[in-house]
C-alpha cells in the first residue's frame, strides 16, 4: 500500500508530525458500522503502532496500516486536502473511497 500526500495536505499535516511524536496511521473505521466491510477510512495520528499494524511508504510521510484491512484499497492511493471546505479526500485512480476524510488528532 502506498499514499501520495498532496502539498495542500503536507501543509496541514506538517504541524502535527514536525516533533517527531506522533505518527500517520490509515485507520479502516468499524465503529458503529455494524460490519467490517461497511468500514469507512480515517486518518488517525497515533503515538505508536500496534503489533497488528504493518508500516507503508507515503509520499512524503510513511503511514501505518492494518493488513487484513487493506483488501477494501487499492495499492496506490492519493490523500489530498481542500481549505475552503476544511477536509481531507482519499482517491485512487479508479474511484473516490471519501471526499470527507475523517482526521482524528
Amino acid at each position: 500500500m502506498h499514499i501520495t500526500f498532496s502539498n495542500c495536505a503536507v501543509e496541514r499535516l506538517s504541524p502535527y508530525l514536525s516533533d517527531g511524536t506522533k505518527q500517520l496511521k490509515l485507520l479502516h473505521d468499524t465503529e458503529g458500522c455494524g460490519c467490517v466491510v461497511s468500514g469507512v477510512p480515517a486518518l488517525q495520528l497515533i503515538m505508536e503502532s500496534s503489533v497488528d499494524d504493518k508500516l507503508a511508504h507515503g509520499e512524503p510521510f510513511p503511514f501505518y496500516y492494518e493488513p487484513r484491512h487493506e483488501v477494501y484499497y487499492e495499492p496506490r492511493l492519493r490523500v489530498d486536502y481542500d481549505p475552503q471546505r476544511s477536509c481531507f479526500s482519499l482517491k485512487s485512480d479508479s474511484q473516490i473511497y471519501t471526499l470527507h476524510l475523517r482526521f482524528l488528532s
